[in-house]
């Protein structure tokens, strides 16, 4: 079996496209279990996030798992997997795990090195355990790359290269509102963990008072509490939009709360010449509706414009220490990987010594009924002493040689030479001539 990562983030895909692909927590039993279901797709791992939706799978054969991912996606989309072509990468093999391991330390988010993604990760990969979706190889995958995130940002400085999205989201809010959020009064919409990094940072940087409102009042109350926020229920919202410069949106809403006649309603509200109404939303799907953008005395911060506006942002020498820790592991993980690839047919030749051993044990004793019990012990004692100590070394050996570059020759050779038959079920099997295009990427 072989990695295989297919997904599309903001690099690749608007964020209406996004907004199809997501897959909300209600859904993710379902979604999985329809992707294991598929003929290639052994193993599966979704991440489905506000910047990207990725599934990390173990499949059986490139094209055909490449195939049954794409139909699976397609139908969380709605629509033809011809229509998802052009925003959809795919990582095989080494690219698979060098990119599962960059997604870790954050290498790849919107604002390099943000610390979301490894929570996001995690919790991806507990929902896949809970749903028995995730196999030897994804556990180890999934645990390697955890391993990797919290490496990146203890022993590098990529958390000050990369601030989290809300943090840059609120930096170019500021500049609508006089660079300075101090004393600027805040909404935060959802009590989700976007929600509460949007609390936490609206409150070191000043702005306040802090309002919290969500769809379950109880949860607003518990986040707002821990803050010295208030909260208000989300029946008020026009009423609560009129009074603040700046909403962070963040809900888990498959429809836009801040709708257009909302926004107007709360306009309207407002003192004359506050100044604009700064609306940060961070949701997929989105929640600012169509054509709030258009309304005067509102600025819109999405996605969208996020992307475009940090696409430049700082890649500082922490980040260069991120790539060379990236790197490492990658070929730790890779060379377990090639360790673990030659484990059945180190096994199958011990198999087949034992086999030979017990058939001429068999026929001594056929032979030589004369001898006693004890005889017959020792000399299966010897005999088994002999064959472990002449396979010792050269399976030792085998190993070594199979966890370096290539080195899936060996355990090919050990089959050919000893005719092995290998079970096909391991969840690190081979599968040869399935190279996708160049890099690993399409």
């Amino acid at each position: 079996m072989k990695l295989l990562v297919v997904g599309a983030s903001y690099r690749t895909a608007p964020v209406a496209t996004l907004e199809r692909l997501a897959v909300s927590p209600s859904g993710l039993d379902h979604t999985l279990g329809r992707l294991v279901a598929q003929p290639y797709v052994s193993e599966a791992v979704l991440v489905s996030t506000c910047n990207r939706v990725e599934v990390y799978a173990t499949v059986s054969g490139f094209h055909g798992g490449l195939g049954d991912i794409c139909a699976i996606l397609a139908e969380q989309a709605g629509c033809q997997p011809a229509a998802l072509a052009n925003h959809l990468y795919v990582h095989f093999d080494s690219a698979a795990v060098d990119h599962v391991f960059r997604v870790a330390a954050g290498l790849d988010s919107m604002v390099i090195g943000e610390a979301q993604i490894l929570g996001q990760l995690r919790d991806a990969y507990h929902w896949a355990s809970a749903a028995d979706t995730a196999g030897r190889l994804l556990h180890e995958l999934m645990q390697q790359a955890l391993r990797v995130g919290k490496r990146a940002h203890s022993e590098t400085g990529i958390d000050r290269a990369g601030q989290s999205v809300v943090t840059a989201a609120l930096g170019l809010a500021a500049g609508h509102l006089d660079d300075d959020l101090t004393g600027r009064p805040a909404l935060i919409v959802g009590a989700g963990a976007m929600g509460s990094l949007g609390v936490a940072t609206l409150s070191r940087l000043g702005a306040g008072p802090l309002t919290v409102t969500n769809r379950s009042t109880d949860r607003a109350v518990r986040l707002a509490e821990s803050y010295g926020a208030g909260a208000r229920p989300m029946t008020e919202l026009a009423d609560t939009l009129s009074t603040v410069d700046i909403v962070v949106a963040a809900t888990a809403s498959a429809e836009p709360v801040l709708t257009r006649e909302v926004v107007a309603s709360a306009l309207a509200g407002r003192a004359p010449g506050r100044g604009p109404l700064v609306l940060l939303d961070l949701a997929v799907p989105r929640d600012v509706g169509p054509g709030v953008a258009e309304l005067p005395g509102v600025e819109v911060i999405d996605i969208d414009r996020m992307a475009a506006l940090l696409a430049d942002g700082p890649v500082a020498a922490d980040a260069a220490a991120v790539e060379r820790i990236v790197a490492g592991e990658v070929e730790s993980f890779l060379s377990w990987l090639r360790g673990a690839d030659v484990a059945p047919t180190v096994a199958a030749l011990r198999g087949r010594a034992d086999d030979v051993v017990t058939v001429e044990l068999r026929r001594l004793a056929q032979r030589r009924p004369d001898l006693s019990d004890d005889q017959r012990a020792e000399v299966a004692r010897t005999v088994h002493r002999v064959v472990q100590r002449l396979l010792h070394q050269p399976t030792v050996r085998v190993r070594q040689l199979a966890a370096e570059p290539g080195g899936d020759q060996y355990a090919a050779l050990l089959r050919e030479l000893f005719d092995l038959q290998v079970p096909q079920t391991s969840p690190v099997d081979t599968v040869p001539d399935l190279t996708p295009p160049a890099g690993g990427e399409r």
